[in-house]
């Protein structure tokens, strides 16, 4: 049978601007504390990297690699202000928001392939140790501690203004505790000699920065997928749904973000009386704005369900 049973009304819910700031004042100061902080982090984790392998420090290097995480959350804070103001185009009708999360899965997968050399490379060091010189190590974390609180100095301002700031600012603090602990151990082995003190203090920052990689990893993964947002229930919203009067059944419906705060909603939408389609719809999107925060809303309503539909209903 042809399509020709009343698709008739398909809307768009009202959408909200781009990348979340109301404000171009504080998206312009947000933007210059975190590049500042950027040069500095980024600068550091050059020469920390460098300093691992002159002073043959594990631990300088477990350390460099949670500062990849503070450069990437920067990068991803800054991408977020700036190409989040990109219009969308006829190419990306969504514009460029999800370059965001891109850049937090490739972060993610950086950090656990650092993670893996690092922990490699602290077991054959347990076999047999290797000298470290912790002078040299000790002067590089300092200089990363300064660099640290820096940072969280800039970005202390803008943290409640922004949560991409908010995440920066959490990285760099996150990323203090593994300064103190390069710190800590490099005193330890100035003062005891033990050189395996360094690959064991390099697997606690792996293990400190893991849990929060898989949480990135999983949350961007999702994204990636379309998966329905962490806070929401499919089951809940297709409930709700179908609980405003007029509404008789619900069908493909689809919940997904673009980027880490945005979420889009589809749903073909049955009703009782093809009249007051317009009048069901509206209560519907009302619904899903009050209940659930979803503003991006497209929902179709139909007066007779689907025909055939060749896509089974999830």
């Amino acid at each position: 049978m042809a399509d020709h049973h009343p698709h008739d009304h398909a809307h768009h819910g009202h959408d909200h601007g781009h990348g979340g700031h109301g404000h171009n004042h504080a998206a312009g100061a947000s933007e210059r504390m975190l590049t500042l902080s950027l040069i500095l982090t980024a600068t550091y984790l050059v020469a920390e990297v460098i300093g691992a392998f002159l002073f043959n420090s594990l631990a300088l290097l477990s350390d460099a690699g949670h500062m990849l995480t503070d450069v990437a959350a920067l990068v991803i804070a800054l991408m977020a202000i700036r190409i989040g103001q990109r219009a969308p185009d006829d190419r990306r009708t969504f514009g460029y928001r999800r370059l965001e999360i891109l850049a937090a899965a490739f972060n993610a997968v950086m950090l656990f392939v650092v993670a893996l050399y690092v922990l490699i490379e602290a077991i054959g060091r347990f076999r047999t140790p290797e000298p470290v010189q912790s002078g040299g190590m000790l002067a590089i974390a300092t200089v990363g501690l300064v660099v640290n609180l820096v940072a969280m100095r800039l970005l202390m301002a803008g943290k409640d203004a922004s949560l991409n700031v908010k995440g920066a600012y959490l990285e760099v603090w996150a990323d203090m505790l593994g300064s103190i602990g390069v710190i800590a151990g490099a005193l330890a082995i100035r003062f005891t000699g033990w050189t395996w003190i360094d690959p064991i203090v390099a697997i606690g920052i792996g293990l400190w920065v893991l849990p929060r990689t898989w949480m990135l990893l999983k949350d961007t993964t999702n994204v990636l997928l379309e998966g329905v947002p962490g806070a929401l229930s499919l089951t809940d919203v297709r409930t709700a749904i179908g609980d405003v009067p007029g509404v008789s059944g619900v069908h493909d419906l689809h919940i997904w973000s673009m980027s880490t705060n945005d979420v889009s909603l589809t749903a073909h939408v049955e009703i009782e009386d093809p009249a007051g389609s317009d009048a069901v719809r509206s209560a519907v999107q009302t619904m899903l704005d009050d209940r659930f925060g979803i503003t991006h809303c497209t929902i179709q309503t139909e007066a007779e369900p689907c025909q055939a539909d060749p896509h089974p209903h999830p």
